[in-house]
């Protein structure tokens, strides 16, 4: 019997393939650096692993109530909107999530019908296109430009809505580009969502890694009348190097909230009672290691991009958020490896420099965007180094 043709519509994840590809490299005895996957290297902080233990020994192990998160969490997240980013949320406003990604798919299952729309500017992580699917929907990508740091402009939006567009997919600071949203450039897509009465979800859960001085600015921030529009997603993963605890949150209009709310408690019920524990800790405790990791993936950002700079046709911009670079390898496409075989574009350039330079990379047809390979710092200095050194040498080989 066929399965859901919903499901048959979702492709499955470019970045997990690459990562279960290196993994299974290892297993075997292959000395691969992974560049691959979006997590912080870091052990999460003693305080919040206290946190948890503290609530394993009180028992804090049973059914939680009310599903959409305890009740000290959310206070925890309100607090967290109102200190970072200037946003009064009520209890009833916020929603405590399974991670990020599942905050992400109950936004866009509490909007869309089958259908609809999601418009989406490009480059964009993995799980963004494929979401809507799940539910009906399509997502709309609209090709942003280099010249623009790969971000969407006003007119591309408002070029891009149609009588079914339902939403739009912010992501600031992006996962691949690294690039982040200035507060102009902002209210000028603000403008054009108010305008065509549109939801906009913004995935801010990079907020915190930020460099240069770069102002991380909440869609929402820049008024009522956006702020009704706007379902604001974050999380501890990145921040807080919690990825394996899945605690995610989102903020908006109660009645979208609301819809979140009933989904998951017809799903998962409520998150991990004991991860919940230890966000409450995260968001409320000291912050001192988050500025320390900060400035650790600030070292080796600049070090990757200088080296890939360097590389012959190599063009790769300084990311002012998250912990990736994004270059743009096309130099590279068209020419042969020392077997034979082409290198017509991403993907068969990460295949190659994975089992050849022993690095895995992630291609930029999986992000929407041909010629880029994304490459994670959220890994060791000297694992940065040693796959730099990889990457120049395998290059090197390539045939013209």
């Amino acid at each position: 019997m066929a399965t859901s043709e919903y499901i048959q519509r979702v492709a499955p994840s470019a970045t997990m393939a690459i990562s279960a590809k290196a993994a299974a490299m290892r297993r075997e005895g292959v000395d691969v650096i992974a560049l691959s996957a979006g997590e912080p290297d870091f052990d999460t902080p003693q305080h919040i692993k206290d946190a948890a233990v503290a609530a394993l020994e009180e028992g804090f192990t049973k059914y939680t109530m009310p599903a959409s998160g305890i009740l000290d969490l959310k206070e925890a997240v309100c607090a967290k909107f109102q200190r970072d980013n200037g946003l009064e949320y009520g209890v009833d406003e916020v929603i405590v999530n399974n991670g990020a990604k599942h905050s992400l798919y109950l936004a866009v299952a509490a909007v869309h019908n089958p259908g609809d729309e999601l418009i989406i500017p490009t480059p964009y992580w993995v799980t963004f296109t494929e979401q809507p699917k799940l539910v009906g929907a399509s997502p709309a990508i609209v090709e942003t430009s280099a010249d623009n740091g790969l971000k969407l402009t006003p007119e591309q939006l408002a070029a891009a809505v149609t009588p079914r567009s339902r939403m739009v997919l912010l992501n600031t600071p992006s996962n691949p580009s690294g690039a982040a949203y200035t507060r102009e450039e902002l209210q000028g897509l603000a403008e054009v969502i108010v305008e065509n009465d549109l939801y906009v979800l913004c995935d801010e859960i990079y907020e915190k890694l930020v460099y240069d001085g770069t102002e991380h600015v909440s869609m929402a921030s820049l008024g009522e009348e956006i702020k009704a529009h706007t379902i604001v997603v974050n999380g501890v993963s990145k921040t807080y190097a919690m990825t394996g605890w899945r605690i995610g949150y989102a903020a908006g209009p109660r009645d979208v909230i609301a819809a979140m709310d009933k989904a998951q408690s017809q799903t998962i019920s409520h998150p991990s009672s004991i991860s919940q524990k230890a966000a409450v800790t995260a968001l409320t405790g000291p912050q001192d290691a988050v500025e320390e990791m900060r400035q650790e993936y600030d070292r080796r950002r600049r070090y990757m991009v200088e080296r890939l700079n360097a590389l012959p046709g190599v063009s790769c911009a300084l990311p002012v958020g998250a912990f990736y670079a994004y270059p743009d390898m096309s130099h590279y496409f068209g020419r042969r490896t020392p077997e034979g075989t082409a290198i017509d574009g991403s993907l068969e350039l990460c295949s190659y420099l994975l089992e050849t330079g022993r690095v895995a990379c992630v291609p930029g047809v999986g992000f929407g965007t041909q010629p880029h390979i994304r490459l994670s710092y959220a890994t060791s200095m000297a694992n940065v180094e040693k796959a730099m050194d990889r990457i120049e040498e395998a290059l090197g080989q390539l045939g013209g």
